[in-house]
């Protein structure tokens, strides 16, 4: 049996959130904080598979016990139940050590999918922070590999996006073919890059050259 600890301070809430778990054979709500200094009491009390924990409780603030929570028991999963929305305050969450993140509008139908994607060692990200984190990836993925170049590297890599040879470029710079042809290896290596025309189509779209 799933036990599960609830803490939300609004009865209401409380109640909604049983309603819903009742119906799955494999879960117990085994109790239920009504503020930050009982849920911290009960998760050292008890032995809990998974804790759902509002943000907006009183005493201190939501991000404040969970830090604590997963300092103490880093191995309890944490779902996130808030009325905020994703945008505010995801992100947050997951840095604080979440495993999951709910807002109280989407739980009904949510909240026993979240609780066994976590439960079987997974995250619950909403769709739209997923697709978030995927572009923040992303675009520090460019800009690593942008910087990992040293100076004469970006130089030879703007030469041949603005379309000119290795040898032009090695005229142009009084070296030799080879030792452009190298920085040009380099820096297909250093950029994950087959050729030219990658390094080309990336240089303007990161606009290092101009059109």
């Amino acid at each position: 049996m799933i036990k599960i600890l609830i803490a939300d301070d609004h009865p209401i809430v409380r109640q909604g959130l049983k309603q819903i778990l009742a119906d799955e054979p494999d879960m117990a709500v085994g109790g239920e904080a009504r503020h930050s200094r009982e849920v911290l009491l009960l998760v050292r009390k008890g032995n809990w598979d998974i804790v759902v924990l509002d943000l907006t409780m009183p005493g201190r603030g939501g991000l404040d016990v969970l830090r604590e929570l997963k300092q103490a028991h880093p191995k309890l999963p944490v779902l996130v139940l808030s009325m905020h929305s994703e945008d505010q305050y995801e992100v947050r969450a997951f840095k604080a050590g979440a495993a999951g993140y709910l807002t109280k509008e989407s739980a009904p139908e949510k909240l026993v999918k979240a609780v066994r994607k976590i439960l079987s060692g997974g995250k619950y990200v909403s769709p739209s922070l997923a697709e978030k984190l995927a572009l923040d990836l992303e675009r520090r993925n460019s800009k690593a590999l942008y910087e990992s170049l040293s100076d004469r590297e970006h130089q030879v890599l703007c030469m041949i996006a603005s379309g000119k040879t290795v040898k032009e470029i090695a005229a142009e710079l009084f070296l030799s073919v080879k030792t452009i042809s190298t920085f040009r290896s380099r820096i297909l290596k250093k950029m994950k890059m087959k050729n030219n025309a990658q390094l080309t189509h990336y240089a303007i779209e990161r606009r290092l050259v101009a059109l």
